[in-house]
């Protein structure tokens, strides 16, 4: 006896991102040559301003709780259009540059307009994830808890 095989609905189709334009050729050399350069720079500087800023939208909406699971662990966040790298940990007075010397418990590399949009909550870290404009790599556990709190809180630029 053969059992008749069940027939389910098609699932809805995601919407499509539209591409992004191709660069021009001598704007994608001049951008080639510009991020090489940036990543010879030291991370310092810029991972002071994404600490200030962090400082400013983040860190008011953690709880005690979730700023005691975050603390002291290094993130190192990669641009990689641009090639900058910020390298943060968060300490009792807010977020700070961490030490170069100090391994990073995840690194997060992202394309730059992909991350944009998961910071605006225009789009969701899992999505990005999947369509490799998100890259996560390091400690599973403490990767886990940094993006369920993030998500938790919501967007923080609107």
């Amino acid at each position: 006896m053969r059992l008749p095989v069940p027939r389910f609905p098609a699932l809805p189709e995601l919407p499509q991102r539209p591409a992004l334009p191709a660069l021009p050729a001598f704007l994608g050399t001049v951008a080639s040559r510009g991020r090489s350069l940036v990543r010879r720079l030291p991370p310092q500087p810029p991972s002071w301003l994404a600490a200030r800023l962090l400082d400013r939208l983040l860190l008011p909406r953690l709880s005690q709780a979730q700023r005691r699971a975050l603390a002291g662990r290094v993130v190192e966040l990669e641009l990689l259009e641009p090639g900058l790298r910020f390298l943060l940990v968060l300490g009792e007075g807010g977020f700070a540059v961490a030490d170069s010397g100090q391994a990073p418990a995840v690194v997060i590399r992202a394309q730059t307009p992909a991350l944009w949009r998961l910071v605006r909550g225009e789009d969701d870290a899992d999505r990005l994830f999947f369509d490799r404009a998100l890259v996560m790599e390091g400690d599973t556990e403490f990767g886990l808890e940094l993006k369920n709190t993030l998500d938790a809180i919501g967007p923080l630029w609107r």
